[in-house]
């Protein structure tokens, strides 16, 4: 059968209206769909409006979430480059009163970083912030009988809430629920918010466990039968099935299970991520202040440390995430967290680290690691900086460098085709492997022709690069050169660029600023402090 032009024009504009109707009602899906983390192939992505999507965060000081202090976060933000702000809700604001809510502090929260483009993740500061209980209200300080303090072996409570008390945990619960639910009338189609902290670095200071006469009498009974599945032990006592661990693994199991049940709560009323934040176990060294290697002294008992992360996994299902706090700049056990988090079945996830400028070359491990986010802590200008006055302008300069593409880094990370190289003392050279070709980085400048590369005096230096294709990369770096060769093969060794593109992602697509050759190319590409992306095709000859 023939048709006319016109009604083969007619039908063209149809399907055309149709496919454009259909694209739309595509993207709406994506738009609606509520920020998740994913996993493939052992890797993971946050997932915000359907597409991965990299956390370049700033934690503000605890006492900065007030709106009289929001005019100087904003402006602290934006002086970082980032995309997010990790902000405090505080129990004893948001609930005066029993049944009372106050949401002005969250509503200012949101609705700010929205007008600034900016995504939030809210920090709830409830039973728990830095294995204490400063933050609960005071009609929940005062009545110690209805929610008791955990108990020392000496018989003295301290200030902290045992888990063991469902008053507090039905308190904790439904000022939560509340939260999630206000949440959801004010953020479940624009997605300003992208996850919650529940609790903060929960666990003990002051006491392992609690000591309680009804505490006591179930650490005397048998070990609940959930644990022992999770742990892969045989029934007995507390004592008989965990020895010397067994204070420490009581208190995390009735923590973990306290936590699990408010995130399942608040995700009933708003189905979006929620992680917990951890105090780690460092080595004594490195912190003078708390010499004595014990749980509740050098780090809150019963908290998701290093040795307790997997039986967390699976006693609090309900979380997305189990994330470290890091404040040691010892580069091997910054990398060694990195690796015990960074698990099969938990997303990598730094939501505090040092704001110094020793710690700003980790995002690159990081990244490397494949993690999802990265936040540095007491980013805003209140005058409490309990960090110190250290320089630490390098967080903005990596944001600046990685903030344009930051899309485009986490759906690399979630690909599997990103790798970094980061410079340590005594490697000021190294190589990075890409199957069929190699990229040797070289750190500090100037690199003279037959010598090595001079590495930087604090070994800052860090190179980012993803492959696009069999022969084509993305390639930027700090204080470093890059140079692609054959395996085996010296560069130029049968061997060249084809192109070399500087340019940035617009929307998702890549735009071409000027192309580099000769003296930007003959010796390698070169990138120093400034905000520079390259795009490379090689040729093999």
């Amino acid at each position: 059968m023939k048709f006319s032009p016109t009604v083969r024009s007619v039908v063209s504009q149809r399907v055309a209206a149709a496919l454009l109707l259909t694209a739309i009602s595509i993207s709406c899906l994506l738009a609606a769909e509520a920020p998740r983390i994913i996993q493939k192939d052992g890797r993971y992505a946050l997932l915000v409006d359907g597409k991965p999507f990299l956390i370049l965060g700033g934690q503000i000081h605890n006492s900065s979430a007030w709106p009289s202090e929001l005019p100087q976060v904003w402006r602290s933000m934006e002086a970082l480059h980032a995309n997010t702000i990790e902000a405090p809700v505080y129990w004893e604001q948001l609930e005066p009163q029993p049944g009372t809510f106050d949401f002005s502090n969250v509503d200012a929260l949101v609705n700010g970083a929205r007008a600034h483009n900016l995504h939030v993740i809210l920090l709830w500061f409830g039973t728990w912030k830095n294995g204490n209980m400063h933050y609960v209200p005071a009609w929940v300080k005062t009545d110690i009988a209805k929610y008791p303090r955990v108990i020392r072996p000496d018989g003295d409570p301290i200030d902290v809430l045992s888990p063991l008390s469902r008053n507090t945990l039905d308190a904790d619960k439904s000022a939560f629920v509340a939260l999630m639910r206000h949440l959801k009338g004010l953020d479940s189609s624009d997605h300003t918010v992208l996850l919650i902290q529940v609790e903060n670095e929960s666990g003990n200071i002051g006491s392992v466990r609690d000591f309680s006469p009804a505490a006591n009498r179930l650490f005397g009974g048998p070990v609940p039968q959930d644990l022992l599945a999770a742990a892969g032990k045989h029934p007995g006592t507390w004592q008989q099935v965990f020895d010397g661990e067994a204070d420490e693994i009581f208190q995390a199991y009735y923590q973990a299970k306290y936590i699990n049940e408010i995130a399942a709560a608040g995700k009933r009323e708003f189905d979006i991520p929620c992680y917990i934040n951890v105090w780690l176990d460092y080595p004594a060294a490195q912190l003078p202040q708390r010499q004595i290697d014990q749980p509740g002294i050098a780090y809150p008992s019963g908290g998701a440390v290093q040795k307790l992360v997997g039986l967390w996994r699976k006693l609090a299902p309900s979380l997305d995430a189990i994330a470290p706090d890091l404040y040691s700049d010892a580069s091997p056990f910054y990398r060694d967290v990195l690796n015990t988090y960074r698990r099969n079945d938990n997303p990598l996830l730094i939501p505090e680290t040092g704001r110094s400028d020793n710690f700003a070359k980790f995002i690159f491990y990081a990244l490397g690691d494949g993690a999802i986010g990265f936040s540095p802590f007491g980013v805003d200008q209140s005058g409490w900086n309990i960090t110190g006055d250290e320089p630490w302008s390098a967080h903005a300069r990596n944001f600046a460098l990685l903030g344009p593409m930051d899309r485009e880094i986490a759906q690399f990370e979630f690909d599997g085709k990103l790798k970094t190289a980061v410079e340590e003392r005594g490697e000021a050279t190294q190589e990075v492997e890409f199957g069929t070709w190699q990229a040797t980085v070289a750190f500090g400048f100037p690199q003279p022709d037959g010598r090595p590369a001079p590495g930087t005096r604090d070994a800052h230096g860090a190179a980012l690069i993803a492959q696009l294709g069999p022969d084509e990369f993305l390639v930027t770096g700090v204080d470093a050169s890059v140079i692609f060769h054959l395996p085996g093969k010296l560069p130029w060794m049968r061997s060249q660029f084809l192109t070399v593109e500087q340019g940035a992602y617009e929307n998702g697509l890549w735009k071409t600023l000027r192309l580099w050759n000769g003296d930007e190319t003959d010796r390698g590409l070169a990138f120093h402090r400034d905000p520079v992306v390259v795009r490379v095709k090689m040729q093999r000859f």
